[in-house]
């Protein structure tokens, strides 16, 4: 039903792992192979496809659905429906930034002083461009096919390129000037086959899966036995999504309770929740959360 494409390259294992994780593995032949199958009835093909092409063969209804960044769907001015964000990246679950940046040792401090002329190397030309043009400043842009962080001073006067840390930058002797794109990645629809309401349903479906499993990465569940007189503290201790469940154990000599809490901070509760009296805590992990 639902023709699929998949981005390639530095998304693409973060991306496999999620659609494993959702129980809808895509299967291929070898790791270079564009081609790709999902077992599930929704899914009729799949392709893998670089990032940067993604957007544009969705609004032009080679797929239905399809997952790329915020930044190339803006770079490619894209007229495609965002389903909604998946908050995952290469690395982790932050946003990748899109920023201009210049030497460190550059006394510039806003891109209004860098004035008409400069020499700014990217791949992103078509955002550079846009975002120069609303300074109001003329400058010659350098399609970088790569690497772009190490081309300033000699090729280059500033990159336009994307970071998740600075890290890389400020190690190429370069500092964030602007940032001129906050990007997730998202999951993202042709428009024609957004307006079918039998694929709208199947691509909400996939979808579900898809948050769930991501929501599940950042959460654990706490089962424990606590008596009467402790109920109350732990209850209270418990940061759990909503009203943890509680049920009287047999025979009436306690209570059970159980509850879905943050993952970062099991390290600390289940020794508080033992010194609030709780015993028999157990941390089970969870596949998917679908609200």
């Amino acid at each position: 039903m639902l023709k699929l494409v998949l981005p390639k390259g530095s998304l693409e294992r973060a991306t496999l792992e999620l659609f494993r994780d959702a129980d809808l593995g895509v299967e291929r032949s070898s790791d270079v192979d564009y081609r790709a199958t999902v077992d599930d009835p929704r899914i009729s093909d799949v392709r893998i496809l670089r990032p940067q092409e993604i957007a544009r063969y969705v609004s032009e209804g080679l797929f239905d659905i399809g997952i790329t960044g915020r930044d190339w769907i803006e770079e490619s001015s894209a007229h495609v429906v965002s389903l909604g964000r998946l908050e995952y990246s290469k690395q982790t679950s932050r946003p990748i930034n899109v920023v201009l940046a210049i030497p460190s040792d550059s006394p510039i401090r806003s891109a209004k002083e860098m004035g008409n002329g400069v020499r700014i190397s990217t791949e992103y030309p078509n955002l550079t461009r846009r975002y120069f043009e609303a300074q109001g400043i003329d400058v010659e842009i350098v399609f970088s096919y790569g690497a772009t962080e190490a081309k300033v001073p000699e090729i280059a006067d500033a990159v336009v390129e994307i970071t998740e840390t600075g890290r890389a930058l400020r190690a190429a002797g370069l500092r964030i000037l602007d940032t001129l794109l906050v990007s997730y990645t998202e999951f993202i629809a042709n428009p024609q086959s957004y307006e079918d309401l039998t694929k709208r349903h199947a691509m909400e479906q996939v979808l579900s899966l898809l948050h769930g499993t991501l929501s599940a990465r950042s959460r654990v569940l706490v089962k424990l036995n606590v008596g009467e007189s402790d109920l109350r503290a732990v209850i209270e201790a418990l940061p759990s999504m909503k009203s943890p469940t509680i049920s009287q154990l047999y025979g009436g000599s306690g209570f059970a309770v159980e509850a879905v809490v943050p993952r970062a901070r099991i390290n600390t509760l289940i020794p508080s929740l033992r010194d609030l009296g709780a015993s028999d805590i157990l941390e089970i992990p969870l596949s998917k959360i679908v609200p």
